[in-house]
């Protein structure tokens, strides 16, 4: 099994979506699954900000060298997700949206002619469906509520290049106490363990 893990938090060994992402792994692993990893920390290795000169990249008929060499950046990235059996990304919550770090990422991967295309029905995706895991981490207390924009961005994201199976653990909370800390990150471990043996 091929899996394409992001994380994206630029707290480092503090960040509580990296614990959950590295307690995904550890189970795999505990449950004999063999997985070939293909991993980016987004937050450690950062890509820049898109451009206008990068995108007329994607779009030149004739390419110079220095277009095709922009090209490529954005050529990686879906292949890897085209690559990849199953998707999982390790999401914190910025001000009630994603980190800008994924959203560079996503601004790459979300790339009209390539994975996806403008039709007159509308927009259609042009990649396999996957399984798709997303372990977001939150200070405070948002599914479900009004203030959480995270969840239906990422799911509008995603679903423009076919991604539509996609399952959300939470730990939230984690910024409300030692005592509410622990319970989220516990309930979010218990559900990635369920995931994992299901797997099985």
């Amino acid at each position: 099994m091929k899996i394409l893990l992001l994380t994206s938090s630029i707290l480092g060994d503090n960040s509580q979506s990296n614990h959950l992402a590295n307690h995904y792994k550890a189970q795999l692993k505990a449950q004999g699954i063999q997985v070939e990893w293909i991993e980016r920390d987004l937050a450690e290795n950062s890509l820049p900000h898109l451009t206008a000169e990068e995108m007329g990249s994607w779009m030149a008929e004739t390419p110079t060298e220095a277009q095709l060499q922009l090209r490529q950046r954005s050529d990686d990235l879906i292949d890897e997700v085209k690559a990849a059996d199953r998707i999982v990304l390790g999401v914190p919550m910025y001000n009630f949206g994603i980190p800008t770090q994924l959203k560079a990422w996503f601004d790459r991967v979300l790339r009209a002619g390539s994975t996806f295309r403008y039709t007159a029905e509308g927009p259609e995706a042009l990649l396999e469906t996957k399984p798709v895991l997303i372990l977001a981490a939150r200070g405070g207390l948002y599914a479900g509520t009004p203030a959480d924009s995270q969840t239906p961005h990422l799911k509008s994201l995603l679903g423009m290049i076919g991604q539509t199976d996609v399952e959300f653990i939470y730990a939230e909370g984690v910024s409300m106490g030692d005592e509410a800390k622990q319970k989220a990150i516990a309930n979010a471990e218990a559900a990635i363990d369920a995931h994992v043996k299901a797997m099985v």
